[in-house]
């Protein structure tokens, strides 16, 4: 179990401090949704938290194997939807793998990045497309 406790500080900015690290971000709504857009949005987060869950994942499983994952990375460009309710639409994720890597591990790494918990959390209504790049970051 993780604690974070966020704070409303007024004009629709949020302070959340993750409480086992004392880390603190700071959420602004969008320029299309109010805010001023000078932060992470809360579903800026979501995709955040989707990239950097994939990556873990596979660098979780690339420690096991002994493969190199370092310089790795993840793009995710977020659309938003407003019908029937503003909400996520879609999460367009561009993984980029750097090095050498055969079929089999490729499919380990790939089936690890699909099978990340935030992946698994996200409603069917949000439509989750993955592509992998290999030998480049």
């Amino acid at each position: 179990m993780v604690q974070i406790d966020i704070e409303y500080q007024g004009e629709l900015r949020c302070r959340a401090v993750h409480q086992p690290s004392g880390t603190a971000l700071v959420t602004d709504p969008p320029l299309d949704n109010q805010g001023r857009g000078e932060s992470f949005s809360p579903s800026d987060l979501v995709a955040t938290a989707l990239g950097s869950c994939m990556l873990t994942i596979m660098g979780i499983v690339a420690a096991r194997h002994g493969w190199p994952l370092t310089g790795a990375r993840a793009r995710v460009v977020k659309s938003m939807v407003a019908d029937p309710a503003r909400r996520i639409g879609k999460l367009a994720v561009e993984i980029r793998v750097p090095g050498t890597f055969d079929a089999q591990q490729r499919q380990a790494l790939v089936n690890a990045a699909h099978t990340c918990p935030v992946h698994k959390s996200l409603a069917r209504e949000t439509e989750i497309t993955v592509e992998f790049v290999w030998g480049t970051a």
